[in-house]
């Protein structure tokens, strides 16, 4: 990265993060300190420069609840779509995007597709920004005006181009300058010591565990518990299935046996009511002193509900007080945003297992079609990598596509 420091665009974000972003790059890397060694730790593991956490810097300064407006989620910003074609658990009880753990391995093999697919981390940056399809797109463009530059001397020749949207040419050089600052933050004028780093054990539950039932059992404070599991959105495990749960360091074995002796009372989740008679969210939430919010939490089928009825006979669960202490009001997990473009397309996000081949029969083109559209110079596609399947149209019956500029 030292090579390119002297870049205009570099100095300028070593400057903004030495002075009009000082407060918020502090707490950047004072969070840092909790999730870098196992960041690097993972990186290393796969043969990925470890510099490339501060790629989670630059995302979201760290943080595992960040939001961003297109809905992106969790330290490395992954859409619903890439995160769940990655492996990630992401659904109406679970969100692994908020996992820094999970989300990282996932961030890991997407980064390594992408450095596999350019062959420069420079342009894997840049397209985990901006997309695989639009970088690929642009380096066939503009390949003449990029003949003779190679590696990451090519996204700085591609970005010169203003073929990149604004955001996506100067995540690299955002990326260099937070990696200058932060390898050195004395030189830079920062003091304040990180955070120390994440450290946990795990234990396996059951379905529907109040985590603070697990706070009780592990004799922790509900928020400690609450911060190692940021994945668990309802304040429970799953209403079906078991699922691990991490827990302070050395506490494992005691919340596996004190979790059996706690009283009914500290274990039970949800109750199980059927409605008698043809009523409303409203009336049952203040029956059982909840909000409607907090009802549909746990009711996701009537999430979406304008009327606000339920049927007499229906059944509705209703949250206790030692779900809701640790429930999380975070957006629908489902929600992925887009910009607008007066030319739209529709793309797919790669699962674990499909290939171009199979992706093209299924949206009635070719491999070859695909490649052209993607700027694809071989087949080889990889998890959680968006592709343009159709300029325009509608996909196959029961075939889901995400709608993207």
């Amino acid at each position: 990265m030292r090579s390119y420091e002297t870049r205009r665009r570099v100095a300028f974000y070593v400057d903004r993060f030495q002075n009009e972003a000082r407060p918020r790059f502090a707490t950047w890397l004072e969070r840092g300190g909790r999730y870098e060694p196992m960041i690097r730790a993972k990186l290393r593991g796969a043969g990925l420069p470890e510099d490339l956490t501060y790629l989670a810097l630059i995302e979201s300064g760290y943080d595992p609840n960040a939001y961003s407006s297109a809905a992106a989620v969790g330290i490395w910003q992954l859409m619903t779509g890439t995160a769940r074609g990655l492996g990630l658990r992401v659904d109406w009880w679970i969100d692994e995007r908020r996992d820094p753990v999970r989300s990282t391995d996932a961030a890991i093999r997407f980064l390594g597709g992408l450095k596999e697919q350019f062959g420069s981390l420079y342009l894997a940056a840049a397209a985990y920004n901006g997309g695989p399809g639009r970088v690929a797109r642009g380096l066939s463009r503009y390949a003449e005006e990029l003949e003779g530059q190679s590696g990451d001397d090519a996204y700085f020749a591609l970005a010169e181009t203003d073929y990149l949207r604004a955001e996506t040419r100067d995540y690299v050089p955002k990326l260099i300058a937070a990696a200058i600052v932060a390898k050195d933050p004395t030189r830079y004028g920062f003091t304040t010591p990180p955070d120390p780093p994440l450290a946990y054990d795990s234990v396996t539950l059951g379905p529907a565990v109040p985590l603070s039932a697990v706070a009780k059992a592990a004799g922790a404070p509900l928020a400690s518990i609450m911060e190692l599991n940021n994945q668990v959105l309802r304040g429970m495990t799953p209403p079906r299935g078991r699922w691990w749960v991490r827990v302070p360091v050395a506490t494992a074995e005691v919340v596996d046996t004190t979790l059996a002796r706690l009283d009914a009372k500290d274990l039970r989740a949800v109750r199980r009511i059927t409605v008698n008679n043809n009523t409303t969210i409203a009336t049952l939430s203040q029956e059982y002193t909840i909000t409607s919010r907090q009802f549909k939490w746990f009711n996701p089928s009537f999430k979406g509900s304008k009327s606000g009825r339920v049927a007499a006979g229906r059944v509705v669960f209703i949250p206790t007080a030692n779900v809701l202490v640790a429930a999380r009001d975070v957006p629908d997990p489902a929600i992925e945003r887009y910009g607008s473009s007066r030319r739209r397309a529709m793309t797919h996000v790669v699962r674990p297992g499909e290939s171009l081949a199979g992706i093209a029969h299924r949206y009635g083109t070719s491999a070859a079609a695909l490649m052209r559209l993607n700027g694809l110079k071989a087949s080889v596609i990889f998890p959680g990598q968006v592709i343009v399947v159709r300029r325009t149209g509608t996909p196959k019956k029961g075939k889901a596509a995400v709608r993207s500029p």
